[in-house]
């Protein structure tokens, strides 16, 4: 019996300095990962990021449409209020249960010519799609992490009306233009914050 606190010590000593050494990471739907540690904090994979990489399956795929831009999105976007966007609504599941409701917006321009406005599956996630259709680069990714409500839709999808981590994002060619607006509602009590950088 004595054994076990020992062990238990030890285990969270290892996890504590693996997080100091910015080797531990969580990404959403997915718990912690054991990782080698980052060249710089560029390189650490962010929840914006992570969706647009996600290969999907036909079960990640909730909806696929043409809609008029929400508010949000418009100015994300720079366009006016209620201009066509195409937008592609998803989940991500954890065990039997929905870990994500995500939800990307794309340019008609940009979703032109690929898969994006149907609901087949992209087996390489958005990001690769979008390179090896149209040869369109990621250069950038703004995202801010909030605690808020999930909306209406966000809450049905998710099962619960309880307060989320929402990660609001817009993606950006190396010219600036925006790519794609997303929205990453996670639930609290399956995600943690964690972030690991140098003190210089």
């Amino acid at each position: 019996m004595g054994l076990l606190p020992v062990a238990v010590g030890c285990v969270v000593r290892a996890r504590q300095t693996l997080a100091m050494q910015g080797r531990i990471e969580r990404e959403h739907g997915r718990g912690s990962v054991v990782k080698s540690r980052p060249e710089s904090p560029a390189e650490r994979v962010r929840p914006g990021l992570s969706t647009a990489e996600q290969p999907e399956s036909a079960e990640h795929i909730v909806s696929v449409a043409r809609v008029p831009a929400p508010r949000h999105v418009a100015k994300l976007m720079g366009v006016d209020e209620r201009t066509p966007v195409i937008s592609r609504q998803r989940v991500t599941r954890q065990s039997d249960r929905v870990s994500a409701a995500e939800t990307l917006w794309f340019p008609l321009e940009v979703a032109l010519g690929t898969d994006l406005d149907t609901p087949d599956p992209l087996r390489h996630g958005v990001r690769q799609h979008l390179q090896a259709v149209k040869h369109l680069r990621f250069d950038h990714v703004g995202e801010r992490l909030t605690a808020r409500k999930p909306t209406k839709e966000e809450a049905e999808l998710l099962g619960s009306s309880s307060p989320v981590l929402g990660v609001p994002a817009t993606v950006h060619d190396p010219g600036g233009t925006v790519l794609l607006v997303m929205s990453v509602a996670l639930p609290r009590d399956l995600h943690e914050v964690e972030d690991v950088y140098p003190v210089t």
